[in-house]
């Protein structure tokens, strides 16, 4: 199908481009790679009156401070893999970028944009989850901050208001003895998850997980925090019969759908194996922090 017809602007700064938002409250779409939305315009599934495209304003990089990670929302997945910084201290959140899509979503494609737009079956929210993120977001009044896990509230439904521009995720630098892992299952390399589950924890003093994070995607409406699972890791001894029994925590949490690619019962078991899977790699990483 051919889109519907659509204004379309390019704004110089991020003030000109919030003032758009908030003149046009209501009706805007923000374009940042484009590889979520355009499909969603060419299909007449998303019909906005006016798109308002980034791609001037920055907000791309990768940067460290004392106590955080920062990732500018127009980062793509490609820069964001192959920036030094990701490549020598965040293994995890590596391989989930060099994992997205193919070649040309990684180089068009952008962190930021995966994020607001919010699919059910992306594996960027689910990670965000797990580790503690922090969304900013910024409007005409100010910025906000909002956790990863208050942020996703439904199908491509997030807490962005619509004279917002996410602008930057935030994640807590690792301190020794922490780890995390992304496992999904996927009918080919770079595919959307059939189901998807990623983990963190940090390590006590005696081995024990003094603190966890896993969260699960594609088998729920929205992607969600595996709070069954959390609660049976913490203050627990690493073994392979606790990460089964976290795994079935967070399938229990579950909600998938039968569909072309699999029953709702096929997909909550595969929920305890991928849960498994990435619990034992979190683990190996946080021991060899």
């Amino acid at each position: 199908m051919i889109p519907a017809q659509v204004d379309y602007v390019r704004p110089a700064d991020i003030g000109e481009a919030l003032r758009i938002l908030q003149d046009r409250e209501g009706e805007a779409k923000v374009l940042a790679g484009g590889y979520s939305l355009i499909p969603l315009l060419k299909l007449r599934l998303a019909q906005p009156g006016i798109l308002v495209d980034i791609a001037k304003l920055g907000m791309d990089g990768v940067s460290e401070d004392d106590d955080w990670l920062r990732i500018g929302a127009r980062t793509t997945h490609r820069a964001f893999h192959e920036h030094p910084i990701v490549v020598d201290h965040y293994p995890m959140l590596r391989s989930v970028a060099g994992g997205i899509g193919d070649p040309q979503v990684r180089n068009w494609g952008t962190i930021g944009g995966s994020v607001a737009h919010a699919d059910p079956s992306a594996d960027w929210p689910a990670v965000l989850i797990a580790l503690g993120a922090t969304l900013v977001l910024r409007s005409a009044d100010g910025e906000r901050t909002v956790p990863a896990r208050d942020f996703f509230l439904d199908s491509f439904e997030t807490a962005i208001e619509p004279t917002e521009i996410l602008t930057e995720v935030r994640l807590q630098r690792p301190s020794h003895g922490s780890g995390g892992a992304y496992q999904k299952l996927e009918r080919r390399a770079g595919d959307f998850s059939t189901v998807g589950v990623a983990a963190a924890v940090q390590l006590a003093g005696d081995g024990t997980i003094s603190k966890s994070g896993v969260a699960a995607t594609a088998v729920a409406p929205s992607p969600f925090a595996a709070t069954h699972a959390e609660r049976v890791l913490d203050g627990q001894q690493p073994s392979e019969e606790l990460y089964r029994r976290a795994g079935e925590g967070a399938a229990a949490q579950s909600d998938p759908a039968t569909d072309a690619h699999g029953p709702a019962e096929y997909k909550r078991a595969m929920v305890v194996e991928m849960t498994i899977r990435a619990l034992r790699s979190a683990v190996e990483r946080a021991q060899q922090s």
